[in-house]
């Protein structure tokens, strides 16, 4: 997928950009890093051109541990969670603002996550 997401500008309707994936064989010390992960979605944000409104970052413990971090923006949300026992996370970027990128942020998150592999989908979810 290119690095710019096809801009859907239309005045007369809701404009939503979702992108979501799954990112495999991350190292398990970055998983668990709440501090790190916090951090990574905010400069996310600020990278996808989104008002961020509040962040909240947690720590599961456990067999399945991992971190979840949720960052409300003005224009929708990026949640991050991580499993550190399958060195995994599952992020999701949406949108619906006509000038943020979610793209963007999630390329982001993906380059210091660093995953072996990941998978990007792209869903749009405007308005009519």
């Amino acid at each position: 997928m290119s690095s710019q997401l096809i801009s859907l500008v239309n005045t007369d309707r809701i404009i939503g950009k979702h992108v979501f994936g799954n990112l495999y064989d991350i190292d398990p010390k970055v998983l668990n890093d709440k501090d790190f992960l916090h951090n990574l979605v905010l400069e996310a944000v600020k990278i996808a051109n989104m008002k961020l409104v509040e962040i909240k970052s947690w720590n599961f413990g456990g067999k399945k541990g991992g971190v979840s971090v949720i960052a409300l923006v003005e224009e929708s949300h990026i949640a991050l969670h991580t499993w550190t026992e399958y060195n995994y996370a599952t992020l999701d970027v949406y949108t619906c603002g006509e000038n943020s990128n979610p793209q963007a942020a999630f390329e982001y998150i993906v380059s210091q996550l660093k995953p072996k592999r990941y998978q990007m989908f792209y869903a749009d979810r405007s308005s009519e």
